[in-house]
């Protein structure tokens, strides 16, 4: 009658007696004393045929319990179940011993050290089958009753009740359970969806004297700022509210703050030039009744951003040629009056984009995780001492759009970084563009675009004519958009023939600048010819005309 804090560990049927009596030994991780033990003069092992039990453990089956292996969990757990009452039968596979003074022992391992407990147990031993599980009383009543008289519900409790353990049905249960664990793996991560508070469970809000919490003052209700119009009549005083007052066509905020930032994508300054900031602190509009006339196209147009996009790109200010005048250039130094076309950088992502792009490259694959282009061995290591690393990306995926690219603002990706863009700590609505020789720098000798011009140049021979000029006016006209100039096709044809002159005597440096990282290169085609081109598509990739808009 006494419980252990224990496993029950093995359960093995050995040797039964000749008035067949049940004897069975206990211990508890020690050997025992001798007179806790019985001899066996003629011992002989017993095996078991069917084990079968009214509970099992994480889909252990009683069986395990007497497999003589102790790696399937230790044998077999009944934790968690403490004060339930159980019940295991196990059938003998052939006749028990019948020599004279035999015994059958049952040898009860237990190891201490965990929360079960054996509690009060009892054996006991028959000829007779394997018992009947015990029906419920449910279960009693549903068959008490005449079939032709069930309800439907008692009709599906008894087919419930016979699913769960019809051995006919077994296999069938089987392939359910995978099918449900493979319905589970294919499931979305439910996402957490923010409630209001109930009225009652909300709040209070006071104005604080001196912004001291331990001193409110009047209390205070949610609403808009004085100096906008007033909420829509029957909206309530929530997010939903808010969302109709930022929609409303009596707010001319949202429009302005809208189309301000289309037009700077556009022109590379807003009408405002703080986009983050049309308050007090922010700058003023250079052309207010400008902004005034979009915002309004842009809310009675049912806020069609294609739309006003054409209008602006359409107007003859944005078609306006970006050449800088002497005279312009003194009166209007940065364009703030638009005496000129728009004239801006590329933004840092756009920058390798179009570098892939134009050597074609670049992955149009749309969605899935982050990727790993190539970036200076080493970064990693320094910042996380060595505990983390940069497993640059194979195939495809190394020539993703920027997008993709797997970002931590610890250690931002570097070639984006010296272009500019933001290292993510901060929500940024304006990147401020900066020119730096850095940036040469990273367009000229960064593997990405090395391994860029090596792609273009192979293009420039495979797309563009038999003669070098006709190669070279092809690069030009694919990376300008526009037709080439004499002096510009004289220039790099120069370029070429002085590079392919060069690398004719250095085979070791032609086989590295048109290979690495790219790959070998294509049948017929020599080391010092393809390292002449990708110099020439080098300096293609690094025109200004290229890296700005303009």
């Amino acid at each position: 009658d006494r419980g252990f804090s224990t496993r029950l560990a093995d359960f093995k049927v050995v040797a039964l007696d000749a008035q067949r009596k049940i004897v069975w030994e206990r211990n508890i991780n020690a050997v025992p004393s001798p007179s806790t033990r019985f001899r066996v003069p003629a011992e002989k092992e017993v095996r078991l045929q069917n084990a079968s039990a009214d509970f099992s453990e994480d889909g252990y089956e009683v069986s395990k319990a007497v497999d003589g292996n102790g790696d399937t969990k230790n044998g077999w757990s009944v934790g968690g179940r403490t004060g339930a009452a159980h019940a295991a039968s196990f059938e003998l596979d052939g006749s028990p011993i019948r020599e004279p003074g035999s015994m059958l022992i049952f040898t009860l391992k237990l190891k201490s050290g965990v929360n079960q407990a054996i509690g009060h147990f009892r054996l006991s031993v028959t000829t007779h089958p394997p018992p009947v599980r015990e029906l419920p009383e449910s279960i009693k009543t549903i068959l008490a009753t005449r079939s032709p008289e069930r309800t439907d519900q008692q009709r599906a409790d008894l087919a419930g009740y016979f699913r769960d353990f019809a051995p006919s049905l077994a296999r069938i249960d089987e392939h359910l359970k995978q099918l449900r664990q493979e319905l589970d793996d294919i499931r979305p991560v439910a996402v957490p969806v923010m409630r209001e508070l109930a009225a009652d469970l909300r709040r209070e809000s006071h104005v604080l004297h001196k912004g001291n919490f331990l001193d409110p003052g009047d209390k205070v209700e949610a609403g808009v700022p004085a100096a906008f119009p007033a909420l829509p009549a029957g909206a309530p005083t929530n997010r939903l509210g808010l969302a109709e007052w930022l929609m409303s066509r009596d707010n001319p905020l949202t429009a302005r703050v809208a189309v301000n930032r289309l037009w700077a994508q556009l022109f590379g300054i807003g009408i405002v030039e703080t986009e983050e900031d049309f308050g007090t602190q922010g700058s003023l509009p250079s052309h207010r009744e400008l902004l005034d006339w979009l915002a309004v196209e842009f809310r009675d147009n049912g806020w069609d951003v294609k739309a006003i996009l054409k209008t602006m790109v359409m107007s003859a200010t944005y078609q306006q040629s970006s050449r800088i005048a002497p005279e312009l250039l003194e009166k209007d130094p940065r364009n703030r009056l638009l005496s000129r076309g728009p004239r801006r950088r590329l933004d840092a992502e756009m920058v390798r984009d179009e570098a892939l792009a134009l050597s074609g490259l670049l992955s149009r694959k749309i969605g899935g995780p982050s990727v790993y282009p190539w970036q200076p061995d080493g970064l990693w290591r320094a910042a996380f001492n060595g505990e983390r690393t940069w497993a640059t990306s194979k195939g495809e995926d190394r020539h993703r759009r920027g997008l993709y690219t797997f970002w931590r603002r610890t250690v931002p990706y570097p070639s984006m970084a010296t272009f500019d863009a933001p290292s993510r700590e901060t929500c940024t609505v304006r990147r401020i563009h900066t020119n730096t020789p850095l940036q040469a720098f990273v367009t000229l000798n960064d593997p990405v675009y090395v391994e860029a011009s090596q792609a273009l140049g192979r293009r420039l021979i495979n797309e563009g004519g038999e003669t070098i000029a006709d190669r070279v006016r092809y690069g030009l006209q694919l990376c300008l958009a526009r037709p080439p100039k004499d002096e510009q096709v004289k220039t790099l044809v120069e370029l070429y023939e002085k590079e392919l002159s060069h690398y004719r005597n250095d085979d070791a440096d032609a086989k590295k600048l048109a290979t690495e990282p790219l790959g070998p290169l294509p049948d017929g085609l020599s080391a010092a010819e393809a390292a002449a081109w990708t110099s020439v598509a080098n300096v293609l990739l690094n025109l200004d005309g290229v890296l700005t808009k303009g």
